[in-house]
């Protein structure tokens, strides 16, 4: 009967992968206003930053901040390439993007090697310090256009058009990002870094490369960053330094990971799915009005960690697993069992 359950659930699983993705692609066929698609696109790029992110952090502990570095060195290597090589507007400027990718792992190897020397708070300080460095460097130097920032190729494509190809390329990348993540979280490398997370000193002592597992899931979740930051610079068609580096996408993409769940492959996903969403949804509502959007949006971050500080999907995740326990007669997972007192002679 444990195999059978095992076998349906798995199948159940699948089914449920297989219909979110449709959706996911059909959902620019069906909704086709460009505004629309242009909040979809966003949304994707989040998911895409905040599922590699966790990969990272998610499963060490290790609260980076300085992700941004990455996205924004993503961005520079797009509108460099495409201006240095003469690359033409088009669907040619997507062969960079994997390129970005590359570079932005590259970055990771010295950011990590320097950041990951030190533990916990005091990796969290010095990634935000490397990120301002970062920043400074792109606001200075010459090839990255300084505060003028740089233009990359501008397609001739229709407003709906426009956005469906790039909301396909983002789908992409998210695609191989969830397949990167589902395959870290299930191998060797995500329980070592799970157990680096609950006590890095003992995974030591049992034979754990805490400095070489640390090291390649940061260099690991910086790959899809860069693609991410590619894409949206060829989707704006300009970028500047302080908006290819942006402190508050680095804040941004861990509280979707906390809002979704540590540690999980839905949790970031559902995220940025949802936090995206609302905040271009009031920006779009409460615009006019000051800091109203502001407010709404950090009134419903704050609701859902205070009612679920784990994150919506471990909190659902045990709540259904305890209906179930309950429908089968046993307690849950959470519930406490007291041994029968003895009766006293």
């Amino acid at each position: 009967m444990t195999g059978e359950t095992s076998l349906l659930r798995r199948g159940g699983v699948f089914a449920a992968t297989l219909a979110v993705t449709a959706a996911f692609v059909l959902f620019p066929l069906v909704f086709s206003n460009p505004t629309t698609t242009s909040i979809a696109f966003f949304v994707l790029i989040y998911m895409i930053a905040a599922t590699a992110w966790n990969v990272f952090s998610g499963l060490s502990g290790y609260i980076a901040l300085g992700h941004a570095v990455f996205f924004g060195a993503g961005a520079y290597t797009l509108a460099v390439g495409a201006e240095k090589l003469n690359v033409s507007a088009g669907w040619t400027p997507f062969a960079l993007v994997p390129l970005a990718g590359i570079v932005a792992g590259a970055i990771a190897i010295p950011f990590g090697l320097i950041s990951l020397r030190t533990r916990r708070h005091t990796f969290v300080v010095i990634t935000i310090a490397i990120f301002f460095i970062f920043q400074t460097l792109a606001f200075n130097l010459s090839f990255t256009g300084g505060s003028s920032g740089l233009q990359t190729p501008f397609p001739l494509w229709t407003a709906v058009g426009y956005n469906q190809r790039f909301y396909y390329v983002a789908l992409v990348v998210l695609v191989a990002t969830v397949a990167m993540a589902v395959v870290v979280r299930r191998s060797r490398l995500g329980l070592q870094l799970l157990a680096i997370r609950d006590d890095e000193d003992r995974a030591l002592g049992l034979g754990v490369r805490t400095s070489r597992v640390k090291l390649f899931a940061f260099t690991l979740s910086a790959i899809p960053v860069g693609m991410a930051g590619a894409v949206y610079a060829y989707f704006l068609g300009q970028i500047f330094p302080q908006f290819a580096f942006d402190p508050l996408f680095d804040i941004t993409i861990a509280l979707m990971a906390f809002f979704g769940g540590l540690a999980t492959v839905v949790g970031p996903l559902l995220g940025a799915l949802v936090l995206e969403s609302m905040q271009q949804e009031f920006t779009l509502r409460f615009s006019a009005g000051g800091g109203i959007y502001l407010i709404a949006y950090g009134a419903l971050f704050l609701v859902v960690i205070l009612v679920m500080p784990r994150g919506v999907v471990p909190t659902l995740r045990d709540a259904l697993a305890n209906a179930r326990e309950r429908r089968a007669g046993s307690p849950g997972p959470g519930v406490r069992v007291h041994a029968p007192l003895r009766s006293r002679p």
